[in-house]
């Protein structure tokens, strides 16, 4: 798993600035104004070579009378405690402040690498200015200008020193992630799965907090379930646990094999579960949807039909996927669930020799080549898969610019046809001969 960086400090030092400088998006909302960022943004940044995931927290005020600043004051807490590394910044324009000592004050306490910011330095009185904050007793300061980036490789290149290494997590067992919105029936799937009671379950939405991993071992099967926390739009995160909860569901989904999308079937397929499902799918994971719930919902004949339709409209062109219908509370369906999950799992791991690969698909090439573009007539040679955990496949040819998305589409959807990757993303690369 990657690092996580916290920027922390009184409000209105720059930390948004700098957070947007380091993910290099304007994600933060920077303004004059103090106290704009409330809620805790996160993005991915890299230095180096070295990833990291980065938060940018709210103002730190201690001891104020204002609902919104206690509340960042809590989340300030539990970014440091999550952090594997804090930027404590700072600002040279103020000089030291009672709220910067009181931050000062709570990171001495703490047991990890403090960078010392000093933002706003973009001159040389400035840099002599910044000479006085030695005295917050944490150590060598980095004068950087979050405006303009001067400094910000200084500090960035001691930062990435001191980080964990990313691993990935390393199991024989093949790792089944459960996703989706919170209150969809995630633990009360797994619960029916294991015939027991392992996780709570309540009504209220939120209720698991935690991506947690059990072993499956029953029926042939044997792998490792991981229940996660639901996840919800960045606006309605609004608690201090659940935005780790969702950070972990993410990372829950980076380092699974196959996601199974539960979706609530009297909610639908709505915009947050479209966006669990391609963030699943930017990932190349194997994909199952379960559609929860489904005793709740009126149906006639064509019911499933129709689901089945809207959602394949919703997923469009990756409809290759898996749609089963379930229930946790009566257990309908949830062993077919599991073995279409491990079908997933085989098809995503699923190995084309060279030669059969060549053998199918170049005389369907030959009949139906890519079309000219621009009077170029591209011609594909040969096919071979890579070496990589998920199905990639690269096509040798002549022009590989020349080759337009409707014609790798093509080439994905024979792929399919062929040799069953029902489940699974493919991706394709047309390579120069």
């Amino acid at each position: 798993m990657s690092a996580i960086v916290a920027i922390v400090g009184r409000p209105n030092v720059g930390k948004s600035t700098f957070f947007n400088r380091l993910i290099q998006r304007r994600e933060a909302i920077v303004d004059a104004v103090s106290g704009v960022t409330r809620d805790r943004h996160y993005g991915k940044s890299d230095w180096n070579g070295r990833e990291f995931t980065v938060i940018d927290t709210g103002g730190y005020v201690l001891g104020s009378d204002d609902v919104f600043e206690k509340e960042i004051d809590k989340q300030v807490e539990l970014a440091i405690g999550e952090a594997d590394a804090v930027i404590f910044m700072v600002d040279v324009e103020t000089g030291i402040t009672g709220m910067d000592e009181d931050v000062a004050k709570l990171l001495r306490k703490v047991e990890k690498p403090v960078f010392l910011a000093v933002n706003k330095v973009d001159n040389t009185q400035r840099l002599q200015d910044a000479v006085e904050f030695y005295s917050l007793g944490l150590g060598e300061y980095y004068p950087i200008s979050s405006i303009n980036g001067s400094g910000s490789g200084e500090l960035l290149d001691e930062l990435v020193k001191v980080l964990p290494e990313k691993t990935e997590e390393k199991s024989e067992l093949p790792r089944f992630a459960v996703v989706g919105r919170p209150n969809a029936g995630k633990s009360s799937f797994i619960n029916a799965l294991i015939g027991e009671e392992r996780y709570i379950v309540t009504d209220i939405a939120g209720t698991t907090r935690d991506s947690i991993d059990t072993r499956y071992n029953r029926f042939g099967f044997e792998f490792n379930l991981v229940d996660t926390a639901g996840i919800r739009k960045k606006s309605k995160v609004r608690e201090d646990l659940e935005f780790y909860s969702v950070m972990r569901s993410i990372r829950a989904i980076e380092h699974c094999d196959v996601c199974i999308l539960l979706l609530d079937a009297t909610r639908g397929f709505d915009g947050q579960v479209e966006n669990i499902f391609w963030l699943a799918q930017r990932n190349n994971k194997g994909i199952v949807i379960l559609v929860n719930k489904w005793d709740l919902v009126e149906k006639d004949t064509q019911s499933v039909k129709q689901y089945t339709k809207a959602i394949k409209q919703t997923i469009e062109p990756f409809t290759d996927v898996p749609i089963v219908f379930i229930s946790a509370l009566t257990k309908q369906r949830i062993y077919k669930a599991i073995e279409t999950a491990v079908e997933v799992y085989k098809n995503r791991s699923k190995r084309i020799p060279t030669r059969k690969l060549n053998d199918v698909l170049l005389p369907i090439i030959e009949q139906t080549p890519p079309p000219a573009y621009k009077g170029k007539y591209v011609k594909i040679k040969y096919i071979t898969q890579l070496p990589t955990p998920y199905p990639q496949f690269a096509f040798f040819c002549n022009l590989p610019q020349y080759v337009r998305e409707p014609y790798k589409r093509f080439l994905e959807n024979k792929l399919r046809e062929h040799f069953d990757f029902h489940g699974v993303p493919v991706t394709i690369f047309m390579r120069k001969k």
